[in-house]
């Protein structure tokens, strides 16, 4: 007997196919392969204790999952929910008030948003999504060109690049053949660590514009753990909840 089934994981939902076996008598199996989640289970086992041990097993579940396997929760922009910024979850509290568009004040880690009272729901989620993006992007101008900055002494050719912030959904960053630098706004919700990596990254394309063995020698010599916050990136990046 073959059933589906789904539990949500912070901002990740995670669907299931469950087979139950009168063969099997205790054990729970989870495997992942290319058709999905997989859950081998006892007839008598319920689905409350295969979401349990579904939530349980969550982080080894993600870590072997493609991100084709998973669903990211759309944000409803309401009390109580998080977003990420600097590698961490920020709160966010949501308030109706007397304003003509979202506001928006990131305040003791905290996310205030404001809202126009007047809003029905759909028109409250995409208005406050795009305040957020809004916000995020600005973050990314002043924070990126910081780091850019800092770097350009070991890695930068001539004048310092243009950076731009753009949205690139399936890359952190680019390099143009003119040296200009794009890089994608969700960068502001990783950690510092993962920040200055995908800068430098960028930054060594300036010097070699591929991914050859001499782009990788330059990336560690001036950043020794390059390759574990390359992995590090990687998890990270994993179902942005925007």
């Amino acid at each position: 007997m073959t059933t589906r089934s789904s539990v949500k994981f912070g901002d990740t939902v995670i669907d299931y196919e469950i087979r139950r076996s009168p063969r099997r008598k205790k054990t729970v199996q989870i495997s992942v392969d290319g058709g999905g989640v997989r859950v081998a289970s006892p007839v008598a086992t319920s689905d409350a204790e295969l979401q349990a041990i579904v939530r349980k097993r969550a982080p080894w579940i993600l870590s072997h999952s493609s991100d084709a396997m998973l669903e990211a929760v759309p944000k409803q922009f309401v009390s109580g929910e998080t977003l990420p910024y600097l590698g961490r979850n920020v709160m966010i509290i949501v308030k109706p008030a007397d304003v003509l568009r979202p506001v928006i004040r990131f305040d003791h880690w905290r996310f205030r948003l404001d809202v126009p009272n007047d809003l029905s729901d759909d028109d409250r989620i995409e208005a406050l999504r795009k305040a957020v993006v809004a916000w995020y992007r600005e973050r990314a101008s002043e924070r990126l060109q910081g780091v850019v900055k800092r770097w350009w002494s070991q890695l930068g050719q001539g004048e310092i690049s243009q950076v731009l912030i753009r949205d690139q959904r399936q890359r952190w960053g680019s390099c143009s053949s003119d040296g200009t630098l794009r890089f994608n706004w969700r960068a502001m919700m990783l950690k510092p660590a993962l920040i200055e990596y995908v800068v430098v990254h960028e930054l060594a394309h300036l010097t070699h514009q591929n991914h050859a063995q001499e782009f990788w020698n330059l990336l560690s010599s001036v950043m020794p753990d390059a390759q574990q916050r390359r992995r590090d990136l990687r998890e990270a990046g994993r179902l942005l909840p925007l």
